[in-house]
């Protein structure tokens, strides 16, 4: 992974605010592909940079929630694995839980952060303060996003964009917000 350089300028100001991170789940914390077995069962592949990324965040005071469109129970159980605190599954319209939970937290759209791949998270993206995508999102994704990524998605996308705000933040590369709560952090990483 390339080393975290402190972001400048507009994009620097958007992350020091970030408060609430959302993402979507396919495409974004996996590579977007689908795997089902002969008895019907879907399956996904998480990568663990995301996880640990996801608790780094949670270390520095910051909110993670993640809103698919997928209703599979590998997402349940690997949101439930890393304490994600807000999940919300089988979301056709990703704007209206996005709005109940930055409500719920109390925080103004532009404290939020958004990562998607697709176009059901251009609304998300449209409204809140910093909008990132990843690499392979389709061209009028990507016309919204502040920030494409260089890691792909289910490949630590979500590990870079954590440390982009972290170190917008003032952490550094981020490891200063986690080093006090890594044992009991990493033990729900893998």
């Amino acid at each position: 992974m390339r080393e975290v350089a402190h972001p400048s300028g507009d994009l620097a100001m958007r992350a020091r605010r970030v408060r609430l991170l959302t993402c979507d789940v396919d495409g974004v914390l996996t590579d977007g592909r689908i795997y089902i077995d002969d008895q019907g069962r879907e399956m996904k592949v998480f990568s663990a940079l995301d996880g640990v990324a996801m608790n780094r965040l949670a270390a520095a005071g910051i909110a993670v929630a993640w809103i698919t469109g997928s209703n599979a129970p590998a997402v349940a159980h690997r949101a439930q694995q890393l304490r994600v605190a807000h999940l919300v599954q089988d979301a056709r319209d990703k704007l209206a839980p996005w709005q109940r939970i930055r409500a719920e937290l109390g925080l103004a759209p532009d404290a939020c952060a958004h990562i998607g791949d697709d176009l059901p998270d251009i609304t998300v993206l449209a409204a809140c303060g910093l909008a990132v995508t990843v690499p392979h999102a389709p061209p009028a994704v990507r016309a919204h996003a502040h920030y494409v990524t260089t890691r792909d998605g289910g490949s630590g996308a979500v590990r870079e964009l954590a440390d982009l705000i972290l170190a917008a933040q003032g952490y550094g590369d981020g490891a200063e917000a986690f080093a006090t709560r890594a044992p009991a952090a990493l033990a729900s990483t893998r």
